[in-house]
């Protein structure tokens, strides 16, 4: 046996006790599918203000949002993002559960293309297909232990989608230690400029952490 595959094997042991992203959790309900091709299109989430409220979230100067968030799961954690338009108070939209709002609001993480275990062990050793759209949860603040808002105005907005769009297409696969949810994120994180912690920390500090480096 070769010492690099000793050493990309012990990475991946190393990786399976400090990092993680699972789309498969008992205590959560389905997100929905996901939302992972570029031929979507680059554009703001339609938003329609409640009645005598129409145009009130254009009076914001950045009406759009990109939300850096983490949420339980039954392992780790997942890392995700949130992004879309803000309602006429500047609010995130939520229902009066506090799930997001379909149409509105779009989700986007990396993790394994599948709700069993397997492929997300397996994916502890070796590069599993992945599923970049939302997984079980993301969608309810309920399971929120971390959060990292930026507000944009439309054109940074319409650059982040388009980067993310683009990102979606490019990551076929997960892997806990060489590419998970935390690095997936961090990608979009660092090309709005922002300073990314290392992939290797559980979820929820990641998101604080990414916070403190950039506020």
């Amino acid at each position: 046996m070769s010492s690099k595959f000793l050493r990309i094997a012990f990475a991946a042991a190393l990786g399976a006790l400090v990092t993680g992203c699972t789309s498969n959790s008992a205590n959560t309900m389905s997100a929905g599918a996901p939302v992972n091709s570029s031929a979507a299109l680059v554009a703001p989430a339609a938003f329609a203000p409640p009645p005598g409220q129409s145009g009130a979230a254009q009076q914001l100067s950045k009406p759009y949002f990109i939300d850096f968030r983490a949420r339980n799961a039954l392992s780790y954690g997942h890392s995700f993002v949130v992004f879309g338009k803000l309602d006429q108070n500047g609010r995130i939209p939520t229902d009066s559960k506090g799930v997001l709002i379909p149409g509105v609001t779009e989700v986007a993480g990396l993790h394994p293309a599948s709700t069993s275990n397997v492929p997300y062990t397996i994916g502890h050793f070796l590069p599993v297909p992945s599923e970049t759209g939302p997984s079980d949860g993301d969608t309810e603040i309920a399971y929120m232990t971390a959060h990292y808002r930026i507000d944009l105005t439309e054109e940074e907005y319409r650059d982040v989608v388009g980067y993310i769009r683009s990102l979606q297409d490019s990551s076929p696969v997960w892997h806990a230690v060489l590419y998970n949810c935390s690095s997936f994120i961090g990608d979009i994180a660092e090309h709005m400029g922002l300073k990314a912690p290392n992939h290797m920390l559980f979820p929820e500090n990641y998101i604080n952490t990414l916070k403190e480096m950039n506020s």
